[in-house]
């Protein structure tokens, strides 16, 4: 016997907002909400926003492996969501986290720990 239930959809009024890419994916800033340190950028459609927004963990989808993960599920490095925000033209959610232990995959605190070296005649 089939679940006669319906299937979870993101809020409409929430999914009218998003301007998705041909993929149906919209950008994710994760940033540590009270430092606002940039943690990370991942890819969310629809379901991993909805996910993200109705449990309080940062879900996403994942273009190389072709599913879903809860951040730090299987590390232990969890994302506890405190807000979701969503920029002017739709096309990308910042999500304000309290990140527990490294937001990389490499261990770093943050993805963004390495700097290129400057441009010669361009001033900072």
């Amino acid at each position: 016997m089939s679940d006669p239930r319906p299937e979870p959809v993101l809020v409409p009024e929430v999914a009218a907002l998003l301007s998705h890419d041909p993929n149906g994916l919209v950008a994710a800033v994760v940033q540590q909400h009270d430092t606002r340190e940039v943690l990370m950028v991942a890819w969310m459609d629809d379901e991993a926003l909805r996910r993200t927004l109705t449990t309080g963990r940062a879900t996403y989808w994942s273009r190389s492996r072709g599913e879903y993960w809860v951040k730090g599920e299987t590390s232990g490095n969890r994302q506890w969501v405190r807000e979701v925000r969503v920029d002017c033209d739709g096309d990308a959610l910042l999500v304000l986290v309290d990140q527990e232990g490294a937001a990389c995959h490499t261990g770093e605190r943050s993805c963004f720990y390495r700097t290129l070296p400057a441009v010669e005649g361009v001033r900072p």
